[in-house]
């Protein structure tokens, strides 16, 4: 079995610690010619699949680097916003990797949240079936 990763969230719903063993497992890379055949769009500071799949390259996957060089967020090395640097044809061909991108620290943060709140209808939800036992049986033969 493996961990992929370990939260420890406190009892107001704090994010305590959190430990990725990020190993990226789906990487694709290929050269396109103009105009490039897969839709992108920004999502949460990322350039993603948004329509297309193929050779590896799966609705999702974010650009992790364009011509060897990595990307950071939305933008370039160089500051240019990648959807409008892959508009325009004298950049081709390009060479783009796709991957999946690592969680921000802010998704890395809701997902804590969302471990505390389904913490709290497990034990909102155990009480409520030992009051119910404690009470007795309900139903038609009652």
């Amino acid at each position: 079995m493996v961990i992929f990763s370990v939260y420890v969230v406190n009892k107001a719903g704090g994010l305590i610690y959190q430990y990725d063993n990020y190993v990226p497992r789906a990487e694709a890379e290929k050269t396109f010619s103009y105009p490039l055949d897969l839709v992108l769009k920004h999502h949460d500071e990322k350039v993603v699949v948004s329509f297309g799949q193929r050779d590896g390259i799966r609705v999702g996957h974010a650009v992790l680097s364009i011509n060897g060089v990595d990307v950071i967020g939305k933008n370039t090395a160089d500051g240019k916003d990648i959807l409008e640097y892959l508009k325009d044809a004298s950049n081709y061909p390009v060479s783009i990797r796709f991957g999946r991108a690592r969680l921000s620290s802010n998704e890395k943060l809701m997902l804590a949240s969302m471990f505390h709140s389904c913490e709290l209808f497990d034990q909102n939800l155990k009480s409520a079936l030992e009051v119910a036992e404690k009470a007795g049986n309900f139903g038609a033969g009652s």
